[in-house]
């Protein structure tokens, strides 16, 4: 089975991982072009090629996926199958018709809920319990394709986007061997999605700023799906301040939304519209990750002061 695999992130590369130790051919890996990233301005590799390159899987960068020419490139390398993990550009008609296998897409949720971008991190600001990971058949909809296999995830309390991404990145690549084996061997049988359909679009800088007159509970859920990117944050006298960890507390007590009821050791409890939020850890612009007392206390701020609140 001659297989072309497209993939950007970090996320994408314990897939191709799984299929190269599983000695499955690879013919090319197609990842976008490299990016000036950092301070520096430095030219970076996305991690999928960095991969690529250390197995000597031949890498393709094209910086438009719909023309004739690129068309013609994948054709010459004659596909069986596309496989396609967080490749982050819609993949044209042309190439969905190209292998006689169809294109397989490793998706982070149990479709059809949360198609699109963002799964994981819309998953965890909604505060669900479970997600998972499906492979399904591409087709031109929006992660309408028939299904293939899924795994079902028990989400933890500690989890953010960060580290749920790195569990589901492995989950997917187990599942996505086993897929196209599955396939290969005619063992499985593609099936339409059913049910309720809900969408992730791409996270913008501004879903991440925090409503103190949401509850505690929403509040940090907001702080785990944001996390690294964009970021949870609001502003206190005028300070952009990111909120790195929390809890959230259940308890009756009520207050103005936003207010700092008390500084606790290295904490520091803020009210909300239901139950309080103990911030743990912030990062001010332009600063280092601290404590929230610590910010507090650099700052000559004390309890009673307030967040700004949309």
């Amino acid at each position: 089975m001659r297989i072309i695999f497209f993939g950007t992130p970090e996320f994408a590369v314990p897939s191709l991982q799984a299929l190269s130790d599983a000695g499955k051919e690879i013919v090319s890996a197609v990842t976008q072009p490299d990016r000036v990233k950092g301070r520096g301005h430095k030219l970076s590799q996305p991690p999928v090629k960095e991969y690529a390159l250390s197995k000597s899987i031949p890498v393709l960068q094209p910086s438009e996926v719909r023309s004739a020419g690129f068309y013609e490139e994948l054709s010459d390398l004659k596909p069986d199958i596309i496989v396609v993990v967080a490749y982050g550009k819609i993949i044209p008609p042309s190439l969905l018709g190209l292998p006689p296998l169809g294109c397989v897409n490793v998706h982070a949720s149990l479709l059809p809920l949360y198609r699109g971008a963002a799964p994981i991190q819309w998953a965890l600001i909604n505060g669900e319990e479970k997600t998972g990971v499906t492979t399904m058949l591409m087709d031109e909809g929006l992660d309408t394709g028939d299904m293939l296999l899924t795994e079902e995830v028990i989400i933890d309390e500690a989890d953010n986007a960060f580290s749920l991404s790195r569990v589901l990145s492995i989950i997917g690549a187990s599942l996505l061997v086993k897929t196209l084996e599955g396939l290969q061997n005619k063992m499985i049988k593609p099936v339409p999605q059913s049910g309720r359909a809900t969408y992730a679009p791409p996270l913008k800088k501004e879903d991440g700023r925090i409503n103190w007159s949401s509850s505690a509970r929403e509040i940090f859920n907001l702080i785990r799906g944001t996390f690294p990117w964009p970021g949870a944050y609001c502003y206190l006298n005028g300070e952009k301040v990111h909120i790195i960890k929390a809890k959230a507390e259940h308890d009756s007590v009520s207050g103005q939304a936003g207010r700092i009821a008390q500084i606790s050791g290295s904490d520091i409890r803020v009210s909300t519209s239901k139950g309080t939020l103990v911030i743990k850890e912030v990062k001010p612009e332009g600063k280092k990750i601290m404590t929230a007392a610590a910010f507090m206390n650099g700052r000559h701020l004390k309890e009673g002061a307030v967040f700004e609140t949309l």
